[in-house]
């Protein structure tokens, strides 16, 4: 079972072949968008940190941009900095050529260039260079094997555990099936459902690492004097019929289909497990897509029940409303309905491998809605104060 990709030189697979623009401190936001909108075809991001971060935070707002820039599908990146902050834009670049010598990174420092509109010229020409050599790569057949999926559920209604997310857990079994991998997330929204996941661990220590992770995930909320299990579900998800945290974690964990818990990894940790594996991340949509993807998810697949327009800006995001009503409320954001199970028209396994179907077409270059529009949501987990 093929897609058709890009094969990189260190043998991982790119299901886009994006010029990325990042900037790694918030001053350079304008930057990086003016670089981005000059070229036709590159993508950038924009955030709020890079600076006044310290330690294990720091650190880990680093991994995240790393991350991104080294994702197979990103074919070339354009690091671009102020010149003073913390994350510096050359060390970013540094770390993105060892892990890949073989892609394009240029950096620029908006101070050394001489103000924004220098830093603009000279980031364009450099990401003008990367697309025109980027255009001449050609897809090829690519076991799905190699696929990385991510998997996520956003505004949740009553409908979410019974069609969407059962779905998208068969086509992450199907995946997984084929040799691939698949990330299940959303540590605040396994509360309540932490032994259905956590009994399917491959080994002892898998198993304590589950239960530990989502343990200390409450706990954080209880140290601000917030009991989560009061404070979630959100407005939405009660319009929408959900009573509690249980209720939904119990439809949540369903993305993760039935295969064993293989491995549990922090928030924009590389992923290198195959199989199934729980990546620590908030129920935040944009947190959670951004950790994802800067682990190493290809592609996401994200259910709804109240309707949401979220993608990232290099992972593909194929959104699957849980019911017909809201599917056809907002055509312009859903590609795939899975309300049919609702009112009986197909089955559980059947939308499953439609999504299945989907993700392959999609991996191949078929563009999800988010992609038509132009979404490129990104978002750091912070873990510590700014100073």
């Amino acid at each position: 079972m093929n897609f058709m990709g890009y094969r990189r030189p260190d043998g991982t697979a790119g299901i886009r072949n994006h010029v990325l623009v990042l900037p790694t401190v918030n001053c350079a936001n304008q930057v990086a968008r003016g670089i981005a909108t000059n070229v036709r075809g590159a993508v950038w991001v924009e955030h709020q940190h890079g600076c006044s971060q310290l330690g294990e935070d720091a650190q880990q707002t680093a991994r995240a941009f790393i991350g991104h820039g080294i994702h197979p599908n990103v074919y070339g990146i354009v690091v671009a900095g102020l010149g003073c902050e913390v994350i510096r834009a050359q060390d970013v670049a540094a770390a993105i050529r060892r892990h890949c010598p073989y892609k394009p990174v240029h950096t620029i420092i908006i101070q050394d260039e001489g103000g924004s509109n220098k830093a603009i010229r000279a980031g364009t020409a450099a990401a003008q260079a990367m697309m025109i050599a980027a255009s001449a790569l050609q897809r090829e057949a690519i076991d799905a094997g190699a696929l990385i999926l991510g998997t996520e559920c956003g505004g949740s209604d009553a409908c979410s555990g019974l069609s969407g997310n059962p779905a998208l857990g068969t086509a992450s079994d199907l995946l997984i099936d084929a040799g691939g991998t698949a990330i299940l997330a959303e540590t605040a929204e396994l509360i309540g459902a932490e032994h259905i996941i956590a009994e399917r661990a491959v080994n002892a220590a898998v198993r304590e690492q589950c239960y530990a992770t989502i343990r200390a995930f409450e706990d954080s909320a209880k140290t601000m004097g917030v009991d989560m299990r009061g404070s979630n579900p959100t407005p939405g998800n009660i319009e929408g019929g959900l009573s509690s945290i249980e209720e939904k974690s119990l439809g949540c964990v369903y993305k993760g289909g039935t295969k064993p818990l293989q491995a549990v990894i922090g928030w924009a940790e590389r992923i290198s497990a195959k199989g199934l594996v729980f990546m620590d991340t908030p129920g935040n949509d944009i947190e959670q897509l951004t950790g994802m993807v800067a682990g190493g998810c290809h592609i996401c697949v994200f259910t709804t029940g109240r309707g949401t327009p979220t993608g990232s800006p290099i992972a593909p995001t194929i959104k699957v409303a849980t019911n017909t009503a809201m599917f056809q409320r907002m055509r312009d954001n859903m590609d795939l309905n899975a309300g049919t199970i609702i009112t009986g028209e197909e089955t559980v396994a059947q939308v499953g491998q439609r999504i299945f179907a989907e993700m392959l077409a999609v991996a191949s270059g078929k563009l999800t809605k988010a992609e038509v529009l132009g979404q490129n949501d990104f978002a750091i987990m912070r873990i510590g104060p700014s100073m």
